[in-house]
């Protein structure tokens, strides 16, 4: 049996973050129950139409999940929500605007004291109190705020990450609060108030730069995607317009490098070149000995000689590269989802299990809503002619 099997979460959710956490307490057999904007539903569904008509972020992270459509302002609908937390949800999520739970009834405050055995988990851009509490917090702001594109990009230019990292952080966070907090409630039977903000979560992130950094210490230069003070480590062209990385991390690898990959055994014992200090001080001068060499080479002529040294490598793969790439073929590592536009292929989750992850649809704006509401014993057509659904 799944994990979370019997487990209901009813979120109010948009975007990425809240999405993701509760996709990934699906993925474990939670029932999810996603309260939606009638008529619009969470903005991720209009992002863009690349996958097969659909917005790519919202199939990422809405599978397996059932979409109630409710007008939460509406005094109608505020009773369906309150009914369904209160006779069914075992945990609450959201990641509204600042105060806006607190509005509809759903804080802490007033969740504890009628349910004490809810979950409820707040997502945020900068945390429930503090000065930053009502700003606005996008991931590419909240990246910008942690720091993180302080030490991302080139010498000349900083630059974010290209996923949405800091939706993902917070994401993962309130994923793994959530099952720490259903691990408690089974041994003490209460719930707990888990307040979450993006700006912690990829602060945490940040530990290698900020101590780095320590007691006002220059920070990480900006490197590409280059090491920044590993060398060399990083991204290298080849002769046939390919790109490989690598990263040598030793003095054994150093060696094994000038020998049998740059075929230049006298190299490895330069005094230029003696230590990794030496060779990040000297990057300029040693990248352009791994460019005469490299430019002579095709890409897999490369990573066989990095694989015969048993230098760590890769290759920089473009995204149809990922879909096809053969280890995760190797490892049967894809499935297929229901969509309303048709099966569309989708990674299994991370990791191993005894009985594979619930991998169901993705649901239509309001697909659910007239089952859920028949289920809680109201009455539909009703709901609707009120505007309430």
């Amino acid at each position: 049996m799944q994990p979370l099997k019997g487990i209901t979460v009813v979120t109010l959710e948009h975007a990425i973050a809240a999405p993701f956490a509760t996709r990934q307490l699906a993925d474990l057999g939670a029932r999810v129950i996603k309260i939606e904007r009638p008529g619009a539903g969470d903005f991720a569904r209009g992002y863009d139409q690349r996958a097969r008509g659909l917005a790519s972020h919202f199939v990422w992270t809405n599978r397996s999940k059932e979409s109630l459509t409710l007008d939460v302002k509406h005094p109608q609908a505020q009773a369906v929500l309150e009914r369904l937390v209160m006779d069914h949800a075992d945990v609450v999520v959201q990641n509204l605007a600042p105060g806006a739970a607190e509005r509809l009834g759903l804080g802490w405050g007033a969740l504890s004291g009628k349910k004490p055995s809810l979950i409820l988990c707040d997502i945020s851009g900068y945390g429930s109190d503090g000065p930053y509490r009502d700003k606005k917090a996008y991931d590419l702001l909240i990246q910008s705020e942690s720091g993180f594109v302080s030490i991302t990009g080139t010498p000349d230019e900083p630059a974010k990450a290209g996923n949405s990292i800091a939706d993902i952080a917070a994401g993962m966070y309130a994923y793994s609060n959530i099952l720490a907090a259903l691990m408690q409630r089974a041994q003490t039977g209460r719930g707990q108030h888990i307040d979450l903000s993006m700006l912690e979560a990829l602060t945490e992130w940040m530990g290698y730069p900020l101590y780095y950094a320590m007691d006002g210490a220059t920070p990480p230069p900006r490197t590409g995607a280059a090491h920044a003070t590993i060398y060399p480590y990083g991204p290298f062209a080849t002769g046939d317009g390919g790109s490989v990385m690598l990263g040598l991390q030793n003095e054994r690898e150093w060696v094994s490098f000038c020998e049998t990959v740059l075929k230049m055994p006298a190299l490895a014992t330069e005094t230029r070149f003696a230590g990794n200090a030496a060779r990040s001080a000297a990057r300029a001068e040693l990248r352009g000995i791994i460019d005469t060499v490299f430019c002579a080479l095709t890409a897999p002529q490369v990573l066989g000689r990095l694989d015969e040294a048993q230098i760590a490598n890769a290759r920089v793969n473009t995204m149809q590269e990922v879909w096809e790439h053969p280890q995760l073929k190797a490892r049967d590592r894809w499935r297929e989802v229901e969509t309303p536009a048709g099966r569309l292929p989708a990674l299994l989750p991370p990791g191993s299990w005894t009985e594979g992850p619930r991998m169901d649809a993705v649901p239509a704006l309001g697909q659910h809503t007239d089952a859920i509401l028949a289920e809680l014993g109201f009455d539909a057509a009703a709901l609707r002619t009120a505007g309430a659904v």
